[in-house]
């Protein structure tokens, strides 16, 4: 296939401003799916995408417009989901940075534009939804025009809905966005592995990006980083779904079927090359993506731990930035530490372990990882990554305990700017800076803020918070931008005089007390009540913080006696005193799984 006639892009967006639809429209238009075929987010093919209407997985696509073959990654829009958004990014020369003209600019639209900037990709703004009665195209585009820099004419206006001014965007396209690049000679096939999937009959498929010479099913292939050898026993595009051709050339998106049945052999990022003509050098492939969210994923039948971990491995194929090492509960039993991107990524998650591989999980409460510097002779001390307060040394032995904080876009109608400032100063947040986008009345206009927050602080019911202060209006985004101190202590939880290790927390000094009460009041409820009075304790070092007390099941030893002295129900009353106390000196509470989950689950 001629290079000139190809054209590789992406849409890139802020969540539900419409992309899926908009690559609906373009389906369509082109003839790539039938309009019987044809469904509402044709490309979201996943069961829990259909139903929460969002996009959760890139989906790639192929494309005929005129005598031009067109690539199409369809992008998710939830900041959870970057990662998938930067490995598209870098398999294609354009992007269409699309914009809702009833909201406007929002946080992910600036971050996504950040990131295709960074890969010096040819953006091609549009704004969408110009059929709805709520639509401000002017305004919207006033904008576009600030953030970019671009000429008000450049701004393409559409409807992904009713499919107005679709044809002209592909004509953008095929204008705007650079054709690929020559193949480097003599270096032979290289291939970019941007995603794959796990066939249970045909093994690891992986989809890739052509950058140099040529592929076709039969061929001896080998992977850069894992070395792997395989022989090709299919290749093809996307029609959406995998459809098998003769070759992939230079330039082209496709898919490999390798056969491998060791997922771990076939990595996202590697480069893929020939066996017999091996190539100099890798591609640059992806940046390692760090997770900074951590839980507990245990199986609620402890039989199913070895189907828990092949299942935590093949999701682990097509979402690079999930990463699992195992852990154990006293409670829960075997299980796995996870890392994930964010609470919605985590949710996706579980949702599809219990619908893809019919495994049922308990979630513990998620914390973020915290970087610990222990004492040393040398002042200069050991740093570690603490994932769980299991793992936090004594406090006699830490120098400094860091946290990840992150940078936080807020954008907001200008009236709501007071209650999120309160908000975020609530939130132990640092403001930075406030800017303006387009223009509009006074009180009207659309402001950015920028803060710095604490990720731990983020991950509770900020998002919440954010949308109730703002009546819904206002979106955020953020990344990590590092460590800073954290005042943050080893909350232990005390049952009967027995420190309960996997109740254990990590909490702001001071935020103990209010955490603590939260904690015993839940196990209160929980534990059943025992022969003798079990007391529940939170404790901050030494300190007791929060107490709450479970009385004793109580007999009544007088139901027998009738009449007579009062002496002797006195002395069976004592009698019974002192039996309840000589149990709760030696006796012991094991807390049912209930209590756990009551405390751990989210």
């Amino acid at each position: 296939m001629d290079m000139h006639a190809i054209r590789n892009f992406c849409i890139i967006a802020h969540i539900d401003h419409g992309k899926s639809t908009l690559a609906d429209r373009m389906l369509e238009l082109t003839g790539t799916v039938s309009s019987r075929d044809l469904k509402a987010q044709t490309l979201d093919q996943m069961d829990l995408e259909q139903e929460r209407g969002i996009t959760i997985k890139l989906a790639p696509v192929r494309m005929r417009w005129k005598e031009y073959t067109l690539h199409l990654i369809d992008t998710p829009g939830h900041v959870d989901f970057t990662y998938e958004v930067s490995r598209s990014l870098a398999a294609v020369e354009g992007a269409i940075l699309l914009v809702d003209a009833t909201q406007g600019v929002q946080a992910q639209t600036i971050a996504n534009l950040y990131l295709a900037i960074e890969q010096d990709l040819t953006i091609i703004p549009v704004l969408n939804k110009i059929d709805l009665p709520a639509a401000d195209v002017e305004r919207t585009k006033d904008e576009l025009v600030e953030l970019l820099g671009c000429d008000r004419d450049e701004v393409l206006a559409v409807s992904g809905k009713t499919g107005e001014g679709v044809a002209a965007l592909l004509d953008a396209v095929v204008e705007r966005v650079p054709e690929p690049k020559e193949a480097a000679s003599g270096e032979g096939l290289r291939a970019l592995i941007f995603d794959s999937i796990y066939d249970d009959y045909r093994g690891v498929n992986v989809y890739v990006r052509v950058v140099d010479g040529t592929v076709q099913s039969g061929d001896k292939l080998t992977f850069f980083a894992t070395g792997a050898t395989i022989e090709a026993a299919e290749v093809g595009s996307f029609n959406p779904k995998l459809y098998a051709t003769d070759i992939l050339g230079p330039g082209q998106i496709g898919y490999i079927v390798t056969g491998l049945k060791d997922i771990r052999r076939a990595r996202v990022g590697d480069t893929v090359t020939s066996a017999k003509h091996h190539a100099g050098a890798a591609l640059a492939g992806y940046k390692e993506v760090r997770p900074m969210v951590y839980a507990g994923v245990f199986p609620k039948n402890s039989n199913e731990t070895e189907s828990l971990r092949e299942a935590i491995g093949k999701l682990q194929l097509n979402d690079a930035a999930l990463i699992a090492e195992p852990e154990q509960s006293q409670a829960l039993g075997v299980g796995f530490r996870c890392g994930f991107l964010g609470l919605l990524h985590l949710d996706v998650f579980r949702e599809r372990l219990i619908r893809e591989h019919a495994i049922d999980v308990v979630v513990t409460v998620p914390s973020v990882a915290y970087q610990v510097s222990r004492t040393s002779q040398t002042d200069r001390g050991d740093t570690e990554i603490i994932r769980s307060p299991q793992g936090l040394p004594d406090p006699s032995y830490i120098m400094r305990i860091e946290e990840p904080w992150v940078k936080m876009d807020i954008v907001t109608p200008e009236q709501y700017v007071g209650g999120l400032m309160q908000l975020c100063q609530e939130y132990r947040g640092t403001y930075r800076t406030t800017e303006y986008l387009g223009g509009g009345a006074e009180g009207q206009r659309r402001t950015l803020l920028r803060y710095e927050l604490p990720l731990a602080k983020v991950l509770v019911d900020f998002y919440d918070r954010l949308k109730s202060a703002s009546a819904g209006y206002a979106s955020m985004n953020y990344e990590i931008i590092g460590y800073r101190d954290a005042a943050v202590r080893k909350l232990d939880i005390i049952v009967a005089g027995e420190p309960e290790e996997s109740l254990a927390t990590i909490v702001y000094e001071d935020e103990a007390q209010q955490v603590g009460r939260r904690i015993v009041a839940r196990l209160k409820d929980a534990i059943p009540r025992h022969q003798f009075e079990v007391r529940i304790q939170a404790a901050l070092g030494g300190k007791i913080v929060a107490s709450e007390r479970i009385a004793p099941l109580r007999k009544d030893v007088t139901a027998k006696l009738y009449g007579g002295d009062v002496t002797r129900k006195k002395e069976l009353l004592e009698k019974q005193k002192k039996g309840k106390k000589a149990m709760r000196a030696t006796g012991r509470v094991d807390l049912p799984p209930e209590a756990y989950v009551a405390v751990l689950k989210r």
